[in-house]
C-alpha cells in the first residue's frame, strides 16, 4: 500500500466506522439513559440540553482504536510511534469514561473530585513521560520558526511533558462546551499532525492522525448543532491527550501553543476569571468578572452570538493557526 493510499485508507476507514457506530452507540446511549446534567451557573440557552446523551466520544474513540490497530499490524515498523499516542489517547480517555460514569450514576454534574482526577492525568502523563525519556533522542525538542533543537536533562524534560500533556488535556476538557466545537477545532488539528508527520516521513502518526480526523468528521454527523450527543470528558480528555502524544512525538510540543491556541485561550480564561473573582471579592466583598462568562466560548455566546457562529469562528481562527505553524515546523 503506498504512502498515498495509506492516507485515504486511515481517513476513510476511521470515517466509515464512526458513521456505523453513530446507529449503535447512540441508540444505546439513549436506552442506558445516559443524559447529560447541565451545572446550573452555565448559559441559560444551554438548560434545555439536560438529558443529551454523553460518553458519545467513544465514536470516534473506537474508530481511532481501530484504525490505529490495523496499520500498526501490518506494518510493524509503526508500532514504536503509534502505540505511545494510541496508549496515551486511551489512558485520558478511560479517565474521562470513570468521571462520566459518575455523573451518570450520581445524576449530577460533578465526576471525579479534582485531586481524583489530578492523579490519575498524572499516572497516565508518567508513563508517556518515562516512554519518552528512554526512547533515544526522547528529550529532544524543536523550537518552531528556528533549525534549533533543545536537549533537555531527563527530569527537566519531565517536567515539562507533564506541563504540556496535563495542560493541553485540560485544555481540550474546557473546550468541549458547545456543540461540535472540540470536535470541529481538533479535526483541523488532527489534519495538521497528519501533514507535519508526512513532511518528515513518519508515516505511523500519519496513518494515526488520519484515523483521528476520519472518526471525529464520522462523530461530527451526530455532535454538530443541535447536538444528538455529546462526547463527554471520554472524549474531550483523549483529544487532549492525542494532541499532546502527537506533538511530544514529532519532538515539537511548543507547536501546540499555536495549533492548539483555542484549547490554550480557553483555559486561561477559566483561570483568570476565578483569580479576579477571588481578588476582587476579597478586596472588594463582591467578586468582579473579566469576562461575561467562561470559558471563553460562553462569553462570545453571552454577547448575542449563536453556538454555530462561535464553533466556525474558532475552527477558523485554528485553520490560520495550523497553516502558521506549518510553516514554523
Amino acid at each position: 500500500m503506498d504512502t498515498t493510499m495509506q492516507i485515504i485508507v486511515s481517513v476513510l476507514a476511521s470515517l466509515v466506522i464512526a458513521f456505523g457506530l453513530d446507529f449503535i452507540i447512540l441508540p444505546l446511549l439513549r436506552r442506558l439513559k445516559f443524559g447529560q446534567m447541565i451545572r446550573a451557573e452555565g448559559p441559560k440557552s444551554h438548560q434545555s440540553k439536560s438529558g443529551t446523551p454523553t460518553m458519545g466520544g467513544v465514536i470516534f474513540l473506537l474508530a481511532f482504536v481501530i484504525t490505529g490497530l490495523f496499520f500498526a499490524l501490518r506494518y510493524s515498523s509503526y508500532c514504536r510511534t503509534i502505540l505511545p499516542v494510541m496508549l496515551l489517547t486511551i489512558g485520558f480517555a478511560l479517565i474521562g469514561l470513570i468521571d462520566d460514569m459518575i455523573k451518570v450514576v450520581a445524576k449530577r454534574n460533578l465526576g471525579l473530585t479534582e485531586i481524583q482526577k489530578m492523579a490519575l492525568q498524572i499516572l497516565v502523563t508518567g508513563g508517556f513521560a518515562a516512554y519518552m525519556v528512554m526512547q533515544q533522542s526522547g528529550t529532544t525538542i524543536a523550537v518552531p520558526f528556528t533549525d534549533i533543537s533543545l536537549v533537555l536533562p531527563a527530569w527537566a524534560y519531565v517536567v515539562f511533558i507533564f506541563v504540556v500533556v496535563i495542560g493541553t488535556v485540560n485544555g481540550s476538557n474546557f473546550t468541549d462546551g458547545l456543540d461540535g466545537l472540540a470536535s470541529s477545532v481538533t479535526v483541523v488539528i488532527a489534519g495538521f499532525f497528519m501533514f507535519a508527520a508526512y513532511a518528515v516521513n513518519e508515516m505511523g502518526l500519519v496513518t494515526l492522525s488520519g484515523a483521528m480526523l476520519g472518526g471525529l468528521l464520522g462523530f461530527l454527523i451526530i455532535n454538530v448543532y443541535p447536538a444528538k450527543v455529546f462526547m463527554g470528558d471520554t472524549g474531550s480528555l483523549a483529544l487532549g491527550g492525542f494532541v499532546a502524544g502527537m506533538a511530544c512525538m514529532l519532538h515539537n510540543p511548543l507547536i501546540i501553543i499555536l495549533v492548539a491556541f483555542i484549547y490554550l485561550i480557553e483555559v486561561i480564561s477559566v483561570m483568570l476569571q476565578v483569580t479576579y473573582f477571588k481578588i476582587t471579592k476579597k478586596k472588594y466583598g463582591e467578586g468582579k468578572r473579566i469576562f461575561r462568562m467562561a470559558p471563553l466560548h460562553h462569553h462570545f455566546q453571552e454577547g448575542g452570538q449563536s453556538e454555530t457562529q462561535v464553533v466556525t469562528r474558532f475552527a477558523i481562527v485554528t485553520v490560520v493557526l495550523c497553516m502558521i505553524a506549518y510553516i514554523g515546523l
